[in-house]
């Protein structure tokens, strides 16, 4: 639903800015606006009334529910969330903790000390970490 199914159904609207609005309440007897409404950028109604009734009240007097509210969902819409693996916090530690592997071994290397297999190998996994998350970064994935 878009703003202006609700707006249709109310009394006294006024826009006080872009998908701002102000009406009378239909869930009790309004004699000044008491309702704002706002339209987010992604669809979402939000609505208060300064005198305290219910969003569900308010809709019910107009024949909506707070469904309405929400814009239909799109056509292959999962229903679940995006979830991210990781916090950024947990991935600069793991990247910190790669980039000081890196720096043991070119410490090691610097003073004669020969890396042995498994530490070149795991040199290389470090060198791996750090230039997926550059890519990463840069959007390259």
């Amino acid at each position: 639903m878009s703003a202006s199914t609700l707006l249709n159904r109310l009394d006294g609207v006024k826009q006080t800015g872009r998908g701002r609005w102000i009406a009378r309440c239909p869930a009790h007897r309004d004699k000044r606006p008491s309702l704002a409404i706002r339209e987010l950028d992604d669809g979402r109604v939000l609505l208060h009334d300064f005198a305290g009734c219910e969003t569900s009240n308010v809709l019910a007097a107009v024949g909506l529910s707070l469904e309405d509210l929400f814009p239909e969902r799109q056509e292959g819409y999962s229903g679940q969330k995006e979830r991210k693996p990781f916090y950024a916090s947990d991935i600069l530690r793991c990247l910190a903790f790669e980039a000081l592997l890196v720096s043991i071994a070119a410490l090691n290397v610097a003073k004669g000390v020969e890396l042995s297999e498994e530490d070149r190998k795991r040199l290389l996994v470090a060198a791996s970490r750090l230039q997926r998350a550059t890519e990463v970064c840069n959007g390259d994935s």
